[in-house]
């Protein structure tokens, strides 16, 4: 292996094993299922070899011979004592992905010997309970009886071979488990939007947010509907100290959550920086114990999704202080933007992408609305293009907040403009992200792309903040020239007069054999004489 694109190749290629035997949002659960399962297993043998020779083995098959020999004397029970407390899990020989390679090369392999690795992980630590759940390798999708079922899965495991996970760098192998994630999503469309959030409107969401917060090592970021955690992940881009950032996220979907685990550790995140959790954000307040408050909260919730908006929330700390109001049961955006905000530092920065319609409509969002704009909340509002996201193709927007600042100015941008259409998406490549943290930062009016409001201008627009009334991108109407037209409209005239003429002339020179026919053609030639 060398680097990052023969990584991408190999494990893409397992997809290639899957792809017409199920849809990518099915697909996707077996590949990176094995792809983790194979991470965790050389991991193991790895680590084990290098407690018996204090290095690292240049194969693993080497590890896997000698971890098959100490396990056959009395030192076994120490090793594997070692192994729990570092790795938080154990295998057993057979369980290895090394093992199973061996049995798919040889036609032997069993998969109830792969469900039994899958078990015993689970069953190692809290850590890992429930991981594999989604994996079902006893799926009909997979084929038709035993046999078949277990010919696919063989077939996986020999197209990983080829992926060098132990060697790889950590951002190597983290980005190209995001990259994987990434083409599942495009291929799988619509349900794709609770799992992933496009990588233009990630990068600029979490540069924004961890802007002035890079050096701050212990660093605590926080995404109550985190998917598969790429966003939270994403603001490890933007730190100096990477390595110490504590990760907070909650998710409904079992499975997504399950995947955002995985993406933790393939990151190499260490299990004390992980807390994430599965649970519904706005039925109940998470975390509310030990840190309840974050540097940095990013979020790309369910847009205009439904909830109960119970009495009970009334009295919610998260709701509670926006004029008696909360989100209508039909449009749950402000209340995923206040339970965000609620947990954000007094001096974090929290960004979350909603539908436009958060911007403008009344009634009880309207009142949550103004009252977050008379407390000087919300800092910024940034327009994306449209046909960003796999889950929707209506434009979004951006809104950065922030506590207790100075003033109650609001900064518009209006990126709509910057993109290039890909295939179905439309793409914010790297000039485009620049450029709109080049405005961000920059925190003044420029024609057609931003303005900073005062507070003054808001109120005058009743706090409607919608992006157009600030930010003024239509262009001016050239003038017409009269004298010019009426020319071109002569010119014009006088080409179909001699068009008409030379016509008539063809016409008049005709023959006919039919009467009916030679009439229509008179009539024709009367008609053009009047025009």
């Amino acid at each position: 292996m060398n680097g990052e694109k023969d990584l991408l190749q190999v494990l893409w290629s397992g997809a290639d094993v899957l792809r017409g035997k199920m849809d990518a949002n099915e697909y996707k659960t077996y590949l990176l299922g094995l792809v983790f399962y194979k991470y965790l297993s050389d991991s193991y043998l790895a680590r084990a070899y290098d407690l018996l020779n204090d290095c690292q083995p240049d194969d693993l098959n080497d590890a896997q011979k000698e971890y098959e020999q100490i396990m056959k004397t009395d030192d076994a029970e120490d090793l594997l004592k070692e192994l729990q407390a570092s790795m938080h899990y154990t295998l057993e020989p057979d369980m290895t992905f090394v093992s199973m390679l061996n049995d798919a090369q040889n036609n032997s392999f069993n998969r109830e010997k792969l469900q039994s690795a899958f078990n015993r992980i689970q069953e190692s630590d809290e850590l890992f309970n429930g991981l594999f759940a989604d994996v079902d390798l006893y799926s009909n999708r997979l084929g038709t009886g035993d046999q078949k079922q277990s010919s696919t899965i063989a077939d996986l495991i020999r197209t990983l071979d080829g992926a060098d996970l132990i060697h790889a760098e950590g951002d190597v192998l983290g980005n190209a488990y995001e990259y994987l994630i990434g083409q599942f999503a495009s291929e799988t469309g619509k349900k794709a939007g609770e799992f992933y959030t496009p990588h233009g409107p990630a990068q600029i969401l979490c540069r924004i947010a961890m802007n002035g917060q890079e050096g701050k090592k212990g660093l605590q970021v926080y995404d109550p509907c985190m998917g598969s955690g790429s966003l939270m992940l994403s603001c490890r881009n933007y730190s100096e100290e990477p390595d110490y950032i504590k990760y907070y996220g909650q998710e409904l979907m079992p499975s997504t959550y399950n995947l955002a685990r995985m993406n933790m550790f393939l990151h190499r995140v260490l299990p004390e920086n992980q807390h994430l959790r599965n649970a519904d954000t706005l039925d109940a307040d998470w975390p509310t114990d030990e840190e309840t408050e974050f540097d940095v909260v990013t979020m790309n919730p369910p847009y205009s999704a439904k909830w109960s908006a119970a009495e009970g929330f009334k009295q919610d700390e998260r709701f509670m202080d926006y004029g008696g109001k909360l989100a209508p049961k039909s449009k749950a955006d402000y209340a995923f933007l206040l339970h965000g905000f609620y947990h954000l530092k007094q001096t974090g920065t929290m960004a979350i992408v909603l539908p436009h319609g958060v911007l403008f409509r009344g009634a009880a969002e309207g009142t949550i609305r103004e009252t977050l704009l008379k407390n000087g909340s919300i800092y910024a509002v940034i327009g994306l293009p449209s046909n960003m996201f796999y889950n929707t193709s209506i434009p979004t927007c951006i809104i950065v907040l922030k506590k207790h600042r100075e003033g109650r100015d609001v900064l518009f941008i209006d990126a709509s403009n910057l993109f290039e259409k890909e295939k179905k998406q439309n793409v914010m490549k790297e000039e485009h992200i620049n450029k709109v943290i080049e405005l961000y930062n920059d925190r003044k009016s420029v024609d057609k792309q931003a303005y900073l409001a005062t507070f003054e201008d808001i109120k005058n627009n009743d706090y409607n903040l919608n992006i157009p009334r600030y930010v003024d991108t239509s262009e001016e109407e050239p003038e017409i020239d009269l004298k010019g037209l009426t020319s071109n409209i002569k010119a014009t005239n006088e080409s179909i007069k001699k068009g008409n003429a030379a016509l008539l002339d063809m016409l008049s020179e005709l023959t006919f054999n039919k009467t009916e026919t030679k009439e229509a053609v008179e009539e024709f030639i009367n008609v053009l004489k009047e025009v």
